[in-house]
């Protein structure tokens, strides 16, 4: 079992943040709210540049590698793209993308991005995406999914759609923590900046040892998913629960550190709490994952880090 990135793959991700900073950083999403017709002309030539689409995460694992750390480099600055959805497109198909979904009225983050988008479930059941909705207000960039059936032959290509959008996710928490603890350091209570509380630095530790197991718990996923285990798709699961869970007690010490000002648009943090939604929320929220995951892992339990 290895839990780390190779160095190639952390150097790729290192420059692609770079790359997404010197291409507009956080001022990319609210762009892209402004106009979401226009994400795809504002993240495409960054993307085109780091050779994205050149990857092949379903069969080189050093793509695979390289795609989970472009992944979170992109959720660094809560780029305005379904970025892991296009990564995860299945092998030998002409879709340039792949959306699980959930429920009974399957939506994504997809608005404004005229691509061959193929649906799956849980389950394998594949369809075509035949149209998509207008986004929900103040939602990211969610809407409906109009899908036509095409075939129950999906199965294998489920465990890494559910396991990039985590790394996107990892890399917005990796944010909240560091701008969380930049304020800390910078604002002042009864003559000593905030960060010398007790109070505050248990909060900041809870934040962290999430954020960290998080972390490794990726690395395994990725690895699973690699290595095509059997149990990928429980693993798949139990990462994004994981996540989920993370992403509630991450969110929630940074809100309360930051204070009324972490909910204004003028704080970073306010863009990444938005943009995490629709990763938290879609396919499924944390209850839908754990259903999931009991009904598909059962008395056997699971293996590896998860046991």
């Amino acid at each position: 079992m290895i839990l780390d990135l190779s160095d190639d793959a952390l150097e790729y991700g290192r420059q692609a943040r770079a790359a997404f900073g010197a291409a507009g950083g956080d001022d990319l999403v609210v762009r892209a709210q402004r106009a979401p017709a226009q994400r795809e002309s504002l993240v495409a030539p960054v993307l085109d540049g780091l050779g994205a689409w050149d990857l092949d995460p379903r069969a080189d694992t050093d793509g695979l590698e390289a795609a989970a750390a472009l992944c979170r480099s992109a959720g660094y600055w809560a780029v305005p793209y379904p970025l892991a959805e296009r990564l995860a497109a299945p092998a030998g198909s002409d879709a340039d993308g792949l959306l699980v979904i959930g429920g009974v009225r399957p939506a994504a983050a997809v608005a404004g991005v005229e691509k061959r988008w193929l649906a799956v479930t849980v389950d394998g059941a594949r369809s075509t995406v035949t149209g998509i909705g207008d986004p929900r207000p103040g939602f990211g960039f969610v809407a409906e999914l109009q899908l036509t059936p095409v075939d129950d032959g999906g199965a294998g290509d489920v465990a890494l759609g559910l396991v990039l959008p985590c790394w996107t996710l990892l890399g917005m928490l990796d944010r909240a923590v560091e701008l969380t603890v930049a304020h800390v350091n910078l604002r002042r209570q009864f003559g000593q900046p905030l960060s010398g509380f007790q109070g505050v630095q248990f909060q900041l530790t809870d934040a962290e040892v999430e954020r960290n197991g998080l972390d490794i718990l990726a690395k395994h996923a990725l690895w699973s998913a690699a290595t095509d285990r059997p149990e990928a798709l429980e693993d798949a699961l139990a990462l994004r629960m994981a996540a989920i869970e993370a992403a509630d007690v991450v969110f929630r010490v940074c809100h309360q550190l930051h204070g009324a000002v972490g909910f204004c648009d003028e704080t970073t943090l306010s863009w990444l709490s938005r943009y995490s939604q629709p990763l938290r929320r879609f396919p499924f929220g944390l209850s839908g994952t754990r259903e999931l995951l009991t009904r598909r892992a059962g008395r056997r339990g699971l293996t590896g880090l998860y046991a």
